[in-house]
């Protein structure tokens, strides 16, 4: 397979061999043109200035966003830039440059304007700092322009670069200028709105004094709390009288006074009836736990304790009508029991009419707002919405009114210096072009000449082919070849074939000794057509 390979390759060899002629005069044809072409390419010189561009001056980091107006000035900057590609600015460019000279009509014109701004570049390099999250805060902008003409290029720039800063620092004065007298007028209106909306404030104030809500809040909720403080007062008031009947229930079966001990000191002085009584209660209480009420010493105990009730009502009657009994005088005592409960009785009925007057009071208040449920609403309503209005207005005002002021203070800063411009490389113009690259151009057009010459002679052979040998025969017809007979030489045959290629290798190699003349020349004798044209 692989010799197969090797004679196929070998086979193409021989036709592009005998096409030979052909692509030589192919290249030499490509090459004459190409190199003709290469130096009649008019010279490229490249002017160019670099201009640095510092927004974070120390001025710039003291007027901060709280005192001055936060200025994107990068963004300015780049829109100058942009803006210096326009038309107009491309125009001007021109007639400084005398890139002018030519134009006999807008469509000339036009030609210029493309050619600058196609051989125009403004590039921007923020520097790249190490920590992506820092804005340096600082660009450095790269003008540069091609030209066939070192002075016209030269021009360009220094015009291109003059503009840029002068437009830059312009663009923000000019863009200041109008901030602050559009914020003057906004001013000027928002002061007429406010003075306008606190009159009518105050009017409208001074007209419903009497039905413009205090800072109890507004009518529905004065009407709420007025009904509900009623409806409180009124629970409260039944719990007092209830607690009045039951105080008095227990002041009506409590005794006034109490009998004490007897104020003789004789041996049959009786004892006090109610200590006994109260003894003989408790003890009674006492049996009932351990007997039933039929046990001897409950019944003995109870028929003892309705004597001395008896006895004890019988000494509150003569005590009563001042007299004495069994002759000795009794003491009286005040029934500690019954004045606590007198005590409270008192304070109960303080209370009562205490919560009666906060009922009517209530009861007045709640007529009064009912009387204006008509009125008072429409009051409120109109009321919130004048102090609405008069609240944004003067927010917007006061917003206003700041953001006025710095912008004075940022404008007043800019002025002193905010942004620095700094012009690291003053426009500079090569002394030797920088298009075209003729050695690289003559040395491609040599390649590309040889290229082609045998690409023709490969195609020639593939339209026009021959048979080389007796296996390619049988391969391409199908038929077995038994045997061949060669070309007998000829004297005259073998020299025709030599002189044929020494002309061949001669002229190859002085197609090659061509490309290296002009590799080596292709500058100086562009340089000398050029001037000889002009």
């Amino acid at each position: 397979m692989v010799a197969e390979n090797v004679l196929e390759v070998f086979e193409k060899l021989r036709g592009i061999w005998k096409h030979r002629w052909l692509g030589l005069w192919v290249a030499w044809g490509i090459c004459a043109v190409g190199w003709a072409t290469v130096l009649l390419l008019p010279n490229k010189y490249e002017s160019s200035a670099r201009v640095y561009v510092d927004t974070r001056t120390p001025l710039r980091r003291v007027i901060d966003s709280r005192i001055g107006v936060e200025q994107d000035v990068t963004s300015e900057i780049d829109m100058v830039r942009q803006a210096m590609l326009s038309r107009p600015q491309l125009e001007k460019v021109a007639r400084l440059a005398n890139l002018d000279t030519k134009v006999r009509s807008p469509g000339d014109m036009d030609g210029v304007i493309a050619g600058l701004r196609g051989g125009i570049t403004i590039d921007r390099d923020s520097g790249k700092p190490t920590d992506p999250s820092r804005d340096t805060g600082s660009a450095l902008y790269t003008i540069t322009y091609r030209n066939s003409d070192r002075a016209k290029s030269l021009k360009v720039v220094s015009s291109l670069l003059d503009n840029f800063v002068e437009d830059s620092l312009g663009n923000r004065r000019s863009g200041s200028d109008v901030a602050q007298s559009f914020l003057r007028g906004q001013l000027k209106d928002y002061q007429r709105r406010l003075s306008e909306a606190e009159a009518a404030l105050a009017e409208f104030r001074k007209k419903n004094f009497g039905l413009i809500p205090g800072g109890n809040g507004d009518f529905f909720t004065r009407l709420d709390r007025e009904t509900g403080g009623l409806q409180d007062k009124k629970t409260q008031l039944a719990v007092a009288y209830s607690r009045q009947a039951q105080l008095r229930r227990q002041l009506s079966g409590t005794r006034t006074y109490i009998p004490g001990t007897s104020a003789g000191g004789g041996a049959g002085a009786p004892s006090d009836l109610s200590v006994r009584r109260q003894e003989a209660e408790n003890r009674l209480e006492d049996l009932l736990l351990r007997y039933t009420d039929r046990h001897p010493e409950v019944v003995a105990l109870r028929a003892t304790i309705s004597e001395l009730k008896a006895r004890e009502q019988q000494e509150l009657q003569d005590i009563n009508r001042g007299g004495a009994g069994s002759g000795a005088i009794r003491s009286l005592n005040a029934n500690p029991v019954y004045q606590n409960i007198q005590l409270q009785l008192n304070q109960t009925e303080v209370e009562i009419a205490s919560l009666q007057g906060a009922i009517a009071q209530h009861q007045r208040e709640i007529t009064s707002l009912t009387r204006m449920v008509d009125t008072a609403p429409e009051v409120e309503r109109e009321l919130a919405r004048l102090t609405r209005d008069y609240g944004v207005t003067k927010n917007q005002y006061e917003s206003l009114l700041q953001r006025s002021e710095q912008t004075k203070v940022s404008d007043d800063a800019q002025q002193t210096g905010i942004v620095k411009f700094e012009v690291l490389d003053p426009p500079l113009a090569t002394t030797a072009p920088v298009w075209p690259d003729r050695p690289l151009l003559m040395a491609a057009v040599l390649a590309a000449g040889v290229l082609v010459g045998v690409g023709v002679a490969f195609i020639m052979s593939l339209l026009i082919p021959t048979f080389t040998n007796t296996r390619n025969l049988s391969t391409i017809t199908g038929v077995n070849v038994l045997g061949h007979v060669s070309l007998f030489p000829h004297v005259a045959t073998d020299l025709a074939v030599a002189a044929d290629r020494r002309r061949f290798v001669m002229l190859s190699a002085g197609l090659a000794a061509a490309g290296v003349f002009m590799l080596l020349t292709g500058s100086m004798a562009a340089r000398l057509l050029q001037r000889l044209i002009s």
